[in-house]
């Protein structure tokens, strides 16, 4: 069986989390610079099968989509022109970066850390695709 694959993408960063082979665990794989996520994406498909992408949808307090959405409806383009035959299904992320934070702190993470912005953006992934793992 093939991964799936998690992206949190943001203007900077992406969190990346992918399941094992029989899609039960969800794992934090990395972190990539946004500009740099499509060739990433490329090399990472070159030694594993991917069968479906699973990419955060930024929503604000009562469901409407927020600023961000505007950065990520190009690159689902792009997405989807390089990788046609995988398919995309997105996954509510609000307060994902908020439960990150909190499950850092709980998990006794040390302070200097916490500021590691890149670790929250992995961790949000994480949290995105067992979201779609628990509700499939």
């Amino acid at each position: 069986m093939a991964r799936i694959l998690a992206i949190d993408y943001g203007a900077k960063r992406c969190g990346i989390a992918v399941t094992d082979e029989s899609q039960i665990i969800a794992s934090g794989l990395t972190t990539v610079d946004t500009k740099d996520l499509l060739s990433w994406l490329e090399e990472y498909m070159g030694d594993e099968e991917v069968e479906l992408f699973v990419v955060g949808e930024p929503k604000r307090l009562h469901g409407e989509p927020s600023e961000s959405e505007k950065l990520i409806t190009p690159f689902l383009k792009k997405l989807n022109q390089k990788f046609s035959d995988i398919p995309v299904k997105r996954i509510d992320e609000r307060f994902t970066s908020k439960i990150a934070f909190n499950t850092m702190i709980e998990s006794g993470i040390s302070k200097k850390k916490r500021r590691n912005k890149a670790l929250v953006d992995q961790i949000s992934a994480t949290i995105i695709l067992q979201d779609y793992l628990y509700n499939r």
